[in-house]
C-alpha cells in the first residue's frame, strides 16, 4: 500500500541528482525547496553556471537555497521554514550536520550509487570500475552523521559490463536511483531499515586529477579499467613525442612475440594502437590530442602517425 504524497526538500547538485528530482516531481510529491551548491565558473569564459539540480528547480518554479556550507545554524532557516516531511539527498557534495538531519519530520534519505557498505564516499561509480567489480548498484539509506553509514531501506544490484565507462554506468545508476527513491518514498512507512554489515566496508575516495597519468608498468587489465573509470573525468593521460594525449577507450590485446618495455607501441592498425604494459598489452581504440576531439583510432592516426617501437611516457 503506497503512502500519500509527501512534502519533500531535495539536496543535490550534478546530473545524477537531477534525474532523481525529476522522478520525485513526476511521482506527484510536493517539493517546496531545493538545496544545491553555489553556481560555479565553467567553460572557457569561466561564467557562473547553475548546477543541473538548480536548472530543474528553475524549470519547475521551486525555491533554491545555495549555502557554501551548512555548519552555521543561520543557513538552516529555509529548510526549517519549508516544514517538509523528508529531505532527499543525492550527490549534494556538502556535509549535513546532525542539526540539519533532525529537521525533517520523517528524517533524511540518501541515494547512494553503490551496494553499501562497499564504496562509501565520493566516487563509488569510478572506484567500482577501477577495482574490476562485477556489479554495483544503488542503496537508499536513512542518513546519519557518519559517512554513508546509515541503515539501508532498499538495495538493488546492477551488473557492470566489459565496455562500461564511468559515463555509461552513471546514466544507468541515475535511472536506477530515481526509480528506487520513488519506490522508497511511496512505501516509506512500511519499509524496515537494515543496519549495514561491519564486514566489507570500503571507501571511494574522490577522484584527483593526478590519477589521470597512465602507469604503463601496471598490468593491462588495471590500465584498461582505469581508462574506463576516468571517462569522462579526469581522462587517462599519456605522452608521445612530447605531446600529452587523452586515452578514452581501450581493450586487452595480445602482446606481440617478445613484447617490449612498458609503454612501447607493439602494433598499429585501424582497430587501434597496441601498447605493452607491465603485464600484457592494451589496444587503444579512442584518443584525443590537446584542443582536439575524441577520435576513433583510425581517424586519430590520419592526423597523428604512430610507429611500432615508439614509446608512450608519463604526461608532462
Amino acid at each position: 500500500m503506497n503512502s500519500p504524497a509527501l512534502r519533500i526538500a531535495f539536496a543535490g547538485t550534478p546530473e545524477f541528482a537531477a534525474v532523481a528530482l525529476e522522478a520525485i516531481l513526476a511521482a506527484g510529491h510536493e517539493v517546496p525547496l531545493v538545496l544545491t551548491q553555489p553556481d560555479r565558473p565553467a567553460g572557457r569564459g569561466q561564467k557562473l553556471v547553475a548546477s543541473p539540480v538548480k536548472q530543474v528547480a528553475a524549470k519547475h518554479g521551486i525555491a533554491v537555497h545555495q549555502p557554501e556550507r551548512l555548519r552555521d545554524p543561520a543557513t538552516h532557516g529555509p529548510l526549517i521554514e519549508a516544514a517538509v516531511d523528508v529531505l532527499v539527498v543525492a550527490a549534494y557534495g556538502l556535509i549535513l550536520p546532525q542539526a540539519v538531519l533532525d529537521i525533517p519530520r520523517l528524517g533524511c534519505l540518501n541515494i547512494h550509487a553503490s551496494l553499501l557498505p562497499r564504496w562509501r564516499g565520493a566516487a563509488p561509480i569510478q572506484r567500482a570500475l577501477e577495482a574490476g567489480d562485477a556489479a554495483t548498484g544503488v542503496t537508499i539509506m536513512r542518513m546519519e552523521a557518519g559517512l554513508d553509514t546509515g541503515p539501508m531501506l532498499l538495495k538493488e544490484s546492477l551488473p557492470i559490463t566489459a565496455d562500461d565507462s564511468a559515463a555509461t554506468l552513471h546514466d544507468k545508476l541515475a535511472a536506477q536511483g530515481a526509480r528506487l527513491i520513488v519506490d522508497a518514498l511511496g512505501r516509506l512507512e512500511h519499509l524496515t531499515a537494515e543496519a549495514q554489515p561491519e564486514a566489507g566496508v570500503t571507501y571511494a575516495n574522490k577522484i584527483e586529477k593526478r590519477e589521470a597519468a597512465v602507469d604503463w608498468t601496471q598490468p593491462a587489465a588495471v590500465i584498461e579499467r582505469r581508462i574506463r573509470a576516468f571517462d569522462p573525468f579526469p581522462g587517462a593521460l599519456a605522452s608521445l613525442r612530447g605531446e600529452t594525449l587523452k586515452l578514452w577507450k581501450a581493450s586487452p590485446a595480445h602482446a606481440a612475440a617478445g613484447g617490449g618495455e612498458p609503454g612501447t607501441v607493439l602494433a598499429v592498425g585501424a582497430d587501434g594502437i597496441v601498447v605493452a604494459c607491465g603485464e600484457g598489452a592494451v589496444r587503444l581504440a579512442e584518443l584525443q590530442r590537446p584542443g582536439g576531439r575524441r577520435l576513433a583510432a583510425a581517424d586519430f592516426l590520419c592526423g597523428f602517425a604512430v610507429t611500432p617501437g615508439e614509446r608512450f611516457g608519463a604526461p608532462a
